[in-house]
């Protein structure tokens, strides 16, 4: 019998992968359980119109990240902080700091997609990874500056 899987199953495959498996395994444990459909042609196009719409979809994405990955890769952003002496901050700056700094510049970013090797606790140019989508990541400048300059 030939099943559509509906999730991730070990040993058997990946979520969309058409199978074939033992009449009794499907109707007794896969079905059941919601983790299979048949695989009659109603549900094979189905499936196909669904994975044409998901790589559209998904190229899409990656078109727009590249797009937002080129712009954010020539902006810089500058943020003001008290400073100490040695030009050593008080607190550090933090990934929502710098969301918020490009939410200012019209970059709409998540702070949990800024990801900061070492805290920023100097004053001074740093460069943070903003990661766009699983591939595609850009650089950005971070001028940390004191209150006083």
């Amino acid at each position: 019998m030939k099943v559509i899987l509906r999730e991730n199953i070990d040993n058997l495959g990946k979520i969309g992968d058409v199978v074939k498996v033992s009449e009794g395994y499907a109707r007794n444990f896969l079905l059941p359980r919601k983790l299979v459909y048949l695989a009659d042609e109603q549900n094979i196009k189905s499936l196909e119109h669904h994975q044409r719409a998901l790589a559209r979809k998904r190229e899409k994405n990656t078109k727009d990240a590249t797009e937002l990955a080129t712009k954010l890769e020539a902006y810089s952003v500058t943020i003001r902080c008290k400073v100490g002496e040695n030009d050593k901050l008080f607190g550090s700056v933090t990934a929502a700091d710098i969301a918020a700094a490009l939410a200012k510049g019209g970059y709409v970013i998540d702070k949990r997609q800024v990801q900061i090797d070492d805290p920023i606790k100097q004053a001074g140019v740093a460069t943070v990874k903003v990661k766009l989508s699983p591939e595609i990541s850009a650089q950005v400048k971070v001028w940390v500056v004191g209150d006083n300059a």
